[in-house]
């Protein structure tokens, strides 16, 4: 066997693996404040911060927390609205549970979202810009 094929069969066998997997989105645990920016969808440049901390222009705040559920504190320093996916972790299922969100609004405007089901944490993905005023599905 040349060393070209062993190569590829041991890559093969790896890429399917935890190691090369990676969820995409951003997890925050209850508890948690982070600030990302968004790249193509996704969040980048993600750090934990303390809950007072503000974002910049171009970033967006998320908080989340067991009040009554799961709630998740939401704000959005950019000049568009979006819509999101949130999965809550967790919460009492093996998988992630999808959620439906409302949109995201623009212009450091926060938005709150809550759902019964209490998660310890929530996954945040696939950002898509909105239509300006935001609503709910």
């Amino acid at each position: 066997m040349s060393i070209k094929v062993a190569f590829l069969a041991f890559f093969l066998l790896l890429a399917p693996s935890p190691l090369w997997a990676k969820s995409p989105g951003l997890i925050v645990k209850q508890g948690e404040t982070w600030i990302f920016a968004i790249s193509r969808g996704e969040p980048v440049r993600a750090r934990q911060v303390l809950q007072a901390d503000k974002p910049e222009r171009g970033e967006v705040q998320v908080t989340v927390s067991a009040m009554m559920g799961t709630t998740m504190t939401i704000t959005n320093n950019n000049s568009i609205s979006y819509t999101y996916r949130a999965e809550l972790l967790g919460a009492g299922k093996r998988k992630a549970n999808p959620s439906r969100t409302c949109t995201l609004p623009a212009k450091g405007k926060l938005a709150i979202e809550n759902w019964p089901q209490k998660a310890t944490a929530v996954r945040l993905s696939n950002f898509k810009p909105a239509p300006s005023g935001g609503s709910c599905p």
